[in-house]
């Protein structure tokens, strides 16, 4: 699996390096507001994982960057000029713009779990806010400023539930907490966030940092990292903390292409795979969408199968994914960040399933049906009985997963009609799925 994603890499960045190629990408990416082509997409990109990958017990973070070719570097600008906007992903996934002007609680809450500290997160998500014209929370200040922001639409707490002392500071993570609560705020303008802080990436103190989204009223949690699969992952030291009926809890898939990681695979979560998300004039949504080669998917070596998940192949445990969202870096979203950036160039491009775990997450929230006195969720099964809701993705794949001995094992990575690995049943057309 390493291997893969390591060619991956490789090839992205050859094919921008140097010469008018690599020049005529990336000053066609930083000219325009979102992507130029009639695809959508800017091919060929290259990007790198903001967190390194973990050993052991513990989980890394699933964004990845936008670099520039001729150095690696993050492609960063002063300005936002590039990446899709809220209102790009509302218009995608048909998702309702919500109020304008100041902001109006829909007594739905998105908690974001992430490992260690990012100290400008407040600031940067009222940046974010303030640029795509979402709703601010209403004040006497002609400036809405970070003090009114939080206690009002944004609050951020330690996985013991209190504003301090806060886990120390992480750059990468601090990058993978701007890009989930700016999702949030993209995707459901009207919901509160709850950003709670696990003191590292040991699976405990992020699993206790679930725990804490929970006991604290969110409906919906979002998390953004993984790791290796271990045996012991479904004993109630690990599971236990994502065994939370009537919360809609999410995890991004990976984004090392075909292969399964934890906790996406735990059977109480909705593991949300990757797509390429482009615009589209030829149909009449106005967007497509193809299975991302980044996005993980497969079949769980641990986790027992789930009765309302398809059987595909030889697979007799749990399956990955469920449900997807954009991910590809190629068709990647704007993000503001001060904490990882220099000279004041906070405006970026991020892709990973880090992107789409945030996205699904908030499309519950806008739905509605988690929380609350009468939930509808059971872990990741709502959408398997809503499948019209969604769209289909059909084509691109993200590995090899079958043989010639055994071809039906190809939908596990290999976006097909109905049901398959990358894509899960597809992404989002309104919210009546979720």
């Amino acid at each position: 699996m390493r291997y893969r994603y390591t060619k991956r890499i490789k090839s992205n960045s050859v094919a921008v390096a140097g010469g008018l190629l690599g020049l005529v990408s990336v000053l066609g990416l930083l000219s325009n507001a979102v992507y130029p082509d009639s695809s959508g997409a800017t091919p060929g990109l290259s990007h790198h994982s903001v967190c390194s990958r973990s050993a052991g017990a513990k989980a890394y973070c699933h964004a990845q960057i936008v670099t520039r070719a001729k150095d690696g570097k993050p492609l960063a600008t002063v300005s936002y000029s590039s990446g899709y906007r809220p209102q790009d992903l509302q218009s995608a996934y048909a998702l309702p713009a919500g109020t304008s002007g100041s902001f109006v609680w829909n007594n739905q809450t998105v908690a974001i779990v992430d490992a260690y500290d990012n100290p400008n997160a407040a600031s940067d998500v009222l940046a974010y806010r303030k640029q795509f014209n979402l709703p601010l929370c209403a004040t006497s200040n002609s400036t809405p400023t970070v003090n009114d922001l939080v206690g009002c639409l944004f609050s951020k707490v330690n996985q013991s539930g209190l504003a301090s002392p806060l886990p120390s500071g992480n750059t990468g993570w601090g990058q993978e907490i701007d890009l989930d609560i700016e999702m949030a705020s993209a995707v459901c303008p009207d919901c509160r966030i709850l950003l709670v802080e696990a003191n590292s990436n040991y699976f405990s103190d992020l699993g206790a940092a679930v725990d804490r989204a929970a006991a604290m009223g969110a409906n919906t949690i979002s998390n953004s990292y993984g790791g290796s699969e271990f045996s012991s992952e479904t004993s109630s030291t690990y599971d236990g903390h994502f065994h939370h009926p009537g919360i809609a809890i999410t995890v991004s898939s990976g984004d090392s292409g075909y292969g399964v990681e934890y906790p996406a695979a735990s059977q109480y979560v909705t593991a949300v795979g990757g797509t390429s998300l482009a615009r589209n004039s030829n149909t009449s949504r106005g967007w497509s969408e193809t299975a991302w080669s980044g996005a993980g998917s497969g079949c769980s070596a641990y986790e027992p199968r789930l009765g309302w998940q398809p059987i595909v192949g030889a697979c007799t445990h749990r399956i990955v994914a469920d449900v997807s969202a954009d991910a590809d870096p190629n068709t990647g979203v704007a993000v503001y960040d001060s904490y990882g950036s220099s000279n004041g160039a906070n405006w970026y491009i991020f892709g990973g399933t880090s992107v789409a775990s945030p996205i699904i997450a908030s499309v519950y929230a806008l739905a509605g049906n988690a929380g609350g006195s009468a939930p509808s969720i059971t872990y990741g099964e709502y959408p398997y009985s809503h499948t019209a809701n969604l769209f289909d993705v059909t084509s691109g794949s993200n590995g090899r997963c079958a043989s010639r001995r055994n071809s039906a094992n190809l939908a596990l990575c290999t976006a097909i009609s109905g049901y398959d690995g990358p894509t899960g049943l597809g992404t989002p057309n309104g919210v009546s799925a979720f």
